[in-house]
């Protein structure tokens, strides 16, 4: 429980949570991660910026006490989810006169998931501001980021961008700042990919918006605040940019050995052909890292045994999560192996219904690869090299 002051009149009161090493019971977090609630102090009115995850939210009120405050008048909920909105509940029973400050959506949400009474929340538009003497506050929808209800809040005098899930990344750490900008890009990457990918095309906008607010400071919900925006601005662009890379990510199981031997042979003819490969076993991945490397790449090969009359399990969960997070990724192929029958590479590309692309002729054998089998596997290589020239990556 410790607050740290970021400039006059505001201070970090969130909450470090290094030990939490799963997210929605899904997304791995090696390096834990952090709560950020912000307090903002000005001359007349006092507001609390998000709150913590439910778990942290003693943490929060005693960072409060610690600090000395007499009364809140207004939270500010930028994002419904929990990890963000879960003190809410404790904070109005503490202080009944609190407004809590969101837009219409957000507002029906906290209601639904949190119970928290209608009459309690103060509805604000796009562009809206909310003074507090000597320091106000703008407000600008950004729905889908990730959510339909998020909103990202501007502290105008000093120039602080409170954004919430968008530009942050999931790190504890004791420092306030970044200050190892190549760690934090990596992070930041996953963070983009297991999060914020899916609603690339409307995160495209709201970065030129960022930028055209000029932000000292991007202090978000999750990791560490930027000192310097240009930072993580520009890494944003690239992301949700339309640009791959020379790449083929190959997410793959193998039981006996036959598929092992196909991406074992196809990434070697792709590497002799100048494509960078990022092989990925799926009995002992972090599907985090799975997904970091699809933001760019411009192609992914499915590798498969067959169970029974279609793909392996842990490439179906794969496979699924690929195509809910909707990555830039151009072309597509599928390889594998069966015994007897099946139609994984039919199940596999009807899976990938929310991604634009290119399917290229796949190689799926029975039993162990051949000859014909290498021929074919080189031949893909061939194809994958030709589209990647085609589209001026090579």
């Amino acid at each position: 429980m410790v607050s740290r002051e970021i400039t006059k009149g505001i201070s970090w009161v969130g909450a470090l949570d290094f030990d939490r090493r799963i997210f929605d019971e899904l997304i791995p977090l090696p390096d834990g991660t952090s709560y950020n609630s912000y307090l903002v102090r000005g001359s007349e009115k006092t507001a609390l910026i998000d709150t913590v995850d439910p778990t942290k939210e003693e943490d929060l009120i005693l960072n409060l006490i610690k600090l000395g405050l007499d009364r809140i008048d207004y939270v500010v909920i930028n994002h419904a989810e929990q990890d963000h909105s879960g003190a809410l509940p404790m904070l109005l029973e503490m202080c009944p006169q609190v407004k809590v400050v969101t837009n219409e959506k957000c507002r029906d949400l906290l209601v639904a998931m949190l119970q928290i009474p209608p009459e309690s929340v103060q509805v604000i538009r796009d562009g809206e501001t909310l003074s507090l003497g000597d320091k106000t506050l703008r407000f600008f929808m950004t729905p889908w980021t990730h959510w339909p209800e998020t909103q990202i809040t501007y502290l105008q005098e000093d120039r602080i961008l409170f954004p919430c899930d968008l530009f942050g990344f999931h790190m504890a750490s004791s420092e306030l700042y970044v200050t190892d900008e190549a760690a934090a890009y990596r992070s930041a990457k996953r963070y983009y990919a297991e999060i914020m990918m899916p609603f690339r095309n409307s995160i495209k906008g709201y970065v030129e918006k960022v930028r055209g607010l000029d932000p000292a400071m991007i202090a978000p919900s999750h990791g560490p605040i930027h000192r310097n925006p240009k930072f993580i601005l520009d890494a944003y662009a690239d992301w949700v940019s339309d640009s791959v890379k020379n790449e083929v990510v190959i997410p793959y199981v193998s039981m006996h050995g036959s598929t092992q031997k196909m991406v074992e042979h196809l990434t070697g003819a792709l590497i002799e052909r100048g494509i960078n490969v990022k092989p990925f076993n799926l009995t002992h991945t972090d599907i985090g890292e799975l997904a970091l490397a699809l933001v760019d790449t411009a192609t992914i090969v499915v590798a498969t045994p067959t169970v029974l009359f279609g793909p392996h399990p842990q490439i179906i969960n794969a496979t699924y999560l690929a195509n809910l997070l909707k990555p830039k990724v151009r072309f597509a192929s599928v390889i594998g192996s069966f015994g007897w029958g099946g139609k994984s590479a039919e199940t596999i590309v009807k899976m990938l219904d929310h991604i634009k692309v290119e399917v290229l002729e796949p190689v799926v054998i029975k039993g162990m690869p051949d000859e014909a089998a290498i021929v074919a596997l080189n031949r893909l290589a061939d194809d994958i090299l030709k589209k990647h020239k085609e589209i001026n990556i090579a």
